[in-house]
Order: C-alpha cells, then structure tokens, then sequence
C-alpha cells in the first residue's frame, strides 16, 4: 500500500498543531482557527479514527490576559504564561468539541513522566483510557513545572514520543509550511521535497528554527519526524491551512517513511529517547565495535570507567573511547559494584557477576539511526 493512502486509513493518529496554526496576529488564541481544526478532527474520527492532539500554544496564549507585549525570556515569567495560557487554550478545545457533545481531556507532560518507565506506562494508560470513553486528549509539555533541563526541548519531540508510546498508526505535524522544502520556501529557487526514505533524501537541505510564535521550526519537526519513524510510526508534514486535505486523503505535504529493518521496539526507543539516564558507561574501541554491530552483549571487560551513582536497573548513557554517543541500556550492576570489576575478563570474576552488564535485549545504540 502506498504510504499516503497508509497514512489516510491510520485508525489511530497523532496529531500536533503548533502554535502558529492556533493564536491571531495577537497571539491570542483564535477560536475560528480551532473550530475548523475540530471540524477536520471530526471528520476524520467520523470515519472510524482515534484522535490524541498535542497542542502548543499555552505560552502564547498567556500573553494577552498577563499584558505581555512580547514572548517571555525568562523561565518564571513563562511558566507564568502557561498556567494562565493553559486554561484559555484548555477552554478553547472543550468548547469547540463541545459543539460535537464530545469532552476532553487534558495531558500535562514533562520529560521526567517520559523519562521514568512506570509514569510512561502511566501516561499511555491516561491516553487510552481518555480514547477508549470518546474523548480526545489534549496532550502538552507542562511549562508550568517543567525546567530548562526537564523538558522535550518543544512539542515536536513530544509529539513523536507520544505517538510511539501508544503504538500510533501515524503522526501528523502541523505548522504554518505546507511541507519540507530543501532550503527557505520564500526562497524562489527552494525545492518541495515529496518524501524521505532515509536520511539521504535529506543531504543538502537546510532547515530553520521556530517562528516568532514558537519554539520548533522545520529542524525541530524533521528531527520529529525521523524520531518517529524509528519507532515505527509513518510521518505526515505539511501545514495546518491543509489540515483536511491532511486527515482526508494525505495528498499534501512530505512524508516520512519508516525503516521495518530498523525499527526499534518499545523499549529501546524508550530507553534511548525518552528514558532518565542516571549514570554513564565509558567503553574502549573493542567494545564500542561489538556493540555497534548489534546483537552483542557488553561485557566488564570493555568498559574502562563510570560516572554517577546509579543501581542495578537503570538506565546508563554509553560513550566511546572519546566520548562520543554509542546508546543507551539497562545495567544489571550498581556503579559501586561494578567499580571492580571493570576491564575484567568474565573468567576472572566471581560467578554472581559473570553476567553482561548491559545485555543485548535491554541495549539500544544509536548506529542504525535514519
């Protein structure tokens, strides 16, 4: 099957609108422009869909009734923008789904609910459950408490982890480009680009940063995209003026292609993209080769030093020799325990700690990345 005609038969998709498409020329939040998203998302569950959004706009929402004139700079004064922005924006989706006598409800994330495994679970639950009664989530970074180390970074990211983390049968991003161009698209030599089948489609192209609303431009929504595509969910990108043509038969925008050959599981995109780490593994030449070939346990023995405190079960970044990123994995030692035993052959460790420290089921490394 085609993948636009994939992405136009996807029973559950993820949709994300970015704050352009939802305030005016004030940044208030426009209740016309929301309306006609509901419409579409309307249309779509009309024929057979779940959707979950996940919405931008909180911040920028707030600046009206707080008297800002401009985006704040400073982190209190936007979490400040957001716990007042939210709720207009919150009142804005419930009234408009209202008109289809369909309620909401809202998802506050921080990266540390991603992060920690158990509160991921958690999140996917929520999301669900929400689905399964006919209501829509409304899914949103958590400005107000999120801090500048806690965060997705903007809703982009979060709207693939989101997508991966329920199994999503698509994503669709939203702005205010009708899809990804190889260089500025005022540019009048700028080149559409139809579709990325790898990341060689995407050599040469030069990408922005967000717009004077929001925080994602089009780095931010490609480098999404292809988080997505890892997880195995196909990727639609094209703007929210084309939003019905995007829910109805997906022959707009660019498309993202997944790679079945490198798809990770649950798991190990959670642990590489998502997950806490709480400490570090530093590997020498040999090893950091062994487990980029994939399928190789780490072993003691490759491993020459650690970083942080961290217990058997946690996460661990994994660095080379010159501190580059190889993945990410769940240790089965402590870094107390594991102290002595590095450099060590297994023949030369006691019987209880001759099992891989990190094993192959539960490592993710980055080398086979789109």
């Amino acid at each position: 099957m085609d993948l636009r005609e994939q992405i136009a038969g996807a029973k559950r998709i993820v949709v994300k609108l970015g704050t352009s498409s939802l305030v005016d020329e004030s940044s208030a939040v426009s209740q016309d422009k929301i309306d006609r998203i509901v419409d579409a998302l309307e249309a779509r569950m009309g024929r057979g869909s779940d959707v979950i959004v996940v919405s931008s706009g909180a911040i920028a929402a707030g600046k009206a009734p707080l008297g800002l004139k401009s985006r704040p700079k400073d982190l209190a004064t936007k979490q400040a923008a957001a716990a007042v922005g939210q709720i207009h924006l919150a009142q804005s989706w419930g009234q408009s789904f209202a008109r289809y006598e369909r309620a909401i409800g809202q998802v506050l994330l921080t990266q540390s609910d991603a992060g920690v495994r158990e509160r991921a679970r958690n999140a996917q639950r929520t999301i669900d459950r929400l689905r399964q009664m006919g209501s829509v989530p409304i899914v949103n970074e958590n400005d107000t408490v999120a801090t500048t180390e806690m965060r997705f970074g903007d809703n982009d990211r979060l709207s693939a982890i989101v997508a991966t983390l329920i199994s999503a049968d698509a994503l669709i991003l939203l702005s205010d480009v009708d899809g990804l161009y190889d260089r500025n698209p005022a540019d009048p030599a700028a080149r559409f680009v139809d579709e990325v089948r790898s990341g060689k489609d995407l050599e040469g192209i030069v990408a922005g940063d967000g717009g004077r609303f929001g925080t994602g431009g089009m780095a931010s929504k490609v480098s999404a995209a292809r988080l997505a595509t890892r997880g195995g969910v196909p990727v639609l990108l094209t703007s929210a003026e084309k939003i019905e043509e995007a829910l109805g038969d997906a022959q707009v925008g660019t498309v993202f292609h997944t790679r079945p050959e490198s798809k990770l599981s649950a798991w190990k995109f959670w642990a590489l993209y998502a997950a806490d780490a709480e400490g570090t593994l530093y590997l020498d030449e040999g090893a950091v080769q062994a487990v980029t070939r994939g399928g190789t346990s780490l072993l003691a023995v490759g491993i020459t030093d650690t970083e942080g405190d961290f217990q058997a079960g946690d996460i661990v970044e994994i660095l080379g020799p010159n501190g580059q990123a190889i993945g990410r994995g769940e240790t089965a030692y402590g870094s107390a325990e594991l102290a002595g035993m590095l450099g060590k052959h297994t023949d030369e460790l006691p019987a209880h700690q001759r099992r891989s420290v990190v094993h192959a089921d539960y490592l993710s490394n980055y080398a086979s990345r789109l």
